[in-house]
């Protein structure tokens, strides 16, 4: 039979009760089967069949994946394996220990997303159907602690977002912040607005408590590489902002210093300086715009996982930073196909 999956029966022990209960109509049933086996011994497609039946063509071709065996689909064995599947409760797939669930773990812990260590499984295991696991489950697993799920400390590496939209000023009632012009994200290149070039950065600064502490972040458009800007002490006002992106930003290679992508905040007043320096110019985002950036938006977010408003971010030493710049740019990232940044800018850099 083309298309269908063949399996060796397994002979399920099911009682006549079960067989005979009367399901919720959405559970294919008996004479429904008995339909399809004759249907499809006709030749009708899974499509046909579906319609005969008034259900998704989808159902037809996972009933006949599921439930058909060596001596192809037989509508009584079908529905003895169904019957068998059925009670429940079942156990929980991440409880107990077991090699997915200390993956799981290990991911959580290294404070990926439970969609990102789906992803990984599957590249990392691509022939272990075991090694496989929904992103609700996950979430299952952890909101459930009492019923078995994982480990209670391991709950707080997974990331919450903003649950209300902060108010956004009016843009017309900013004055300018500097004395040097600014370009606006207006006048930049298309090749930076649709990242086919990479060397184009965004930038942003994450403040500590009270304002008194920050740190530089700096995301390559294309890769979505990070490197984080050390400030010392307290201070991170314009000339400490320009010197800091200036000794983090030599170290790349000339193809990679292409462009910064700034907002309006003080800090950059000197950006003419920046580029003099640098070579790379400075782009400006509109007022109240933060989408503009929105790479670097997001990357902000993920860092409060490891610098939390209303701390003190000058405690951290510069490796302090670059550790935590290397776990970002090892994890997979949905938008580059489940590559991750250090992977996609080794690439840049070899070829």
């Amino acid at each position: 039979m083309s298309g269908v999956i063949m399996k060796t029966p397994v002979r399920p022990v099911v009682s006549l009760k079960s067989l005979e209960k009367k399901l919720h109509p959405r559970f294919l049933s008996l004479s429904e089967r008995e339909r399809i086996r004759d249907l499809r011994a006709a030749g009708q497609s899974l499509r046909a069949i579906g319609r005969a039946l008034g259900r998704p063509a989808s159902t037809i071709s996972r009933e006949l994946r599921n439930n058909s065996g060596t001596a192809g689909y037989l509508p009584y064995a079908a529905h003895r394996v169904a019957a068998a599947r059925r009670p429940r409760p079942k156990q929980r797939k991440l409880v107990g220990e077991s090699p997915l669930r200390n993956f799981v773990q290990d991911g959580l812990r290294r404070r990926w997303s439970p969609e990102q260590i789906c992803h990984a499984l599957t590249k990392s295991h691509p022939d272990d159907q075991d090694m496989r696991v929904s992103v609700e489950t996950i979430y299952q697993a952890l909101y459930l602690q009492a019923r078995g799920g994982l480990k209670r400390e391991v709950q707080a590496a997974v990331r919450t977002g903003r649950t209300r939209r902060r108010p956004r000023r009016d843009p017309g009632r900013r004055t300018p912040r500097f004395n040097d012009p600014m370009v606006m994200i207006s006048s930049r290149p298309p090749e930076v607005e649709d990242r086919a070039v990479p060397g184009h950065w965004e930038g942003d600064l994450i403040v500590g408590a009270y304002g008194r502490s920050a740190i530089g972040t700096l995301v390559e458009r294309t890769t979505r590489y990070t490197m984080l800007v050390h400030l010392p002490g307290s201070s991170h006002d314009a000339a400490a902002v320009r010197d800091g992106l200036v000794r983090t930003v030599q170290n790349l290679p000339p193809h990679l210093r292409g462009s910064l992508t700034w907002d309006q905040g003080t800090e950059m007043a000197r950006h003419k300086h920046f580029t003099m320096a640098t070579g790379m110019p400075v782009y400006f985002c509109d007022p109240a715009s933060p989408w503009q950036r929105g790479s670097n938006e997001n990357t902000n977010g993920l860092l409060r996982q490891y610098f939390p408003k209303g701390t003190d971010l000058s405690l951290h030493s510069p490796e302090d930073l670059e550790h935590v710049a290397q776990e970002l740019n090892g994890r997979p990232r949905k938008t580059l196909g489940w590559d991750t940044p250090a992977e996609r800018l080794r690439d840049l850099l070899t070829t």
